[in-house]
């Protein structure tokens, strides 16, 4: 049977399948990164996992995968194949279409970003399914979006677009892992919340989860943290909203589980703040974190119709 490799690679595990080239998923699996190891080890993990399931789709399906998708975080060059950096993987420059493409033998492989592998599949198979224009926020360790036109997301010339956590929301604030000063993934970010909460609780082991039941518990001061996270979203939003104008924005991650206890509150404060602006749609995310994988299925199966189109 006609298939191709989707693989998501996170900080610590690894989502892939075996999709058919209509999308009907064929095979599911899941793996540990190897990241405890070191970067070398990470990129091994990715290639051997790659490679298994080549071998599994021959064994299983009867013919070789056409394509592979492979979807990564950091900072991605699709157009030369390259993760340029991934700091929770320590990764610098690693060409990993090319490493890719020469352990499976030639196979082509299409590379994209994380989030915008999950904001492609949350565009046409999601959320954002009919929309035209829509954003995707991820909010999880950190922020970042994906920027959909038309049932493609925008790469940006330099693969950099859709980067609304570092949009800097208040000057001269928390120090942030990109060398600024507040920007929106340092507060309103899963990670960001859960740190504000710990401290303000006292309980070291307290993240955005526990926030957020306090905060449904009518907590008064895990409100003024969720508030102070909702407020800085708002603003990083409404920046978006007044350059993009998009028709609905999607959150992801894992602050946006925590569903209207963050969704009401962020509908008001972005709704309060435009003044000409037409209010978009702001909805949960409906493929959860499944997301990324279905996109770098979606990316192989896209790459293979640009093949047969120049041939």
């Amino acid at each position: 049977m006609r298939h191709v490799i989707a693989l998501d690679v996170g900080g610590t595990a690894m989502k892939a399948a075996l999709t058919g080239l209509d999308g009907t998923p064929l095979y599911e699996e899941r793996r540990g990164t190897g990241r405890e190891r070191g970067p070398e080890a990470v990129v091994e993990s990715v290639l051997r996992f790659a490679e298994d399931l080549s071998v599994l789709g021959r064994e299983r399906l009867g013919t070789a995968a056409e394509a592979v998708g492979l979807a990564v975080p950091g900072i991605v060059d699709a157009g030369r194949g390259v993760a340029v950096h991934a700091v929770n993987l320590g990764w610098r420059e690693v060409p990993l279409r090319e490493l890719l493409g020469r352990r499976l033998g030639g196979v082509p492989v299409a590379l994209g970003h994380d989030v915008r592998a999950g904001g492609l599949a949350e565009g046409r198979l999601g959320a954002g399914r009919g929309t035209g224009r829509f954003l995707y926020v991820s909010l999880g360790t950190g922020i970042a979006g994906a920027i959909g036109i038309d049932g493609a997301v925008e790469a940006g010339s330099h693969g950099r677009a859709g980067e609304i956590g570092h949009v800097v929301v208040r000057p001269g604030g928390p120090a942030c892992g990109c060398g600024g000063r507040g920007c929106l993934e340092t507060l309103a970010s899963a990670d960001a919340v859960g740190r504000a909460w710990s401290a303000a609780s006292g309980d070291p082991d307290a993240d955005a989860a526990d926030c957020a039941g306090a905060v449904e518990s009518g907590d008064p001061v895990a409100l003024r943290v969720w508030q102070e996270a909702v407020d800085a979203l708002a603003d990083g939003l409404v920046a978006a909203v007044t350059v993009l104008d998009p028709r609905v924005v999607i959150l992801g991650g894992g602050l946006a589980e925590a569903g209207d206890t963050l969704l009401a509150p962020l509908r008001a404060a972005v709704a309060e703040r435009l003044t000409f602006q037409r209010l978009p749609a702001l909805v949960p995310a409906a493929l959860g974190d499944a997301a990324g994988c279905l996109g770098a299925g979606l990316l192989a199966r896209d790459l293979l119709a640009a093949l047969a189109v120049r041939t």
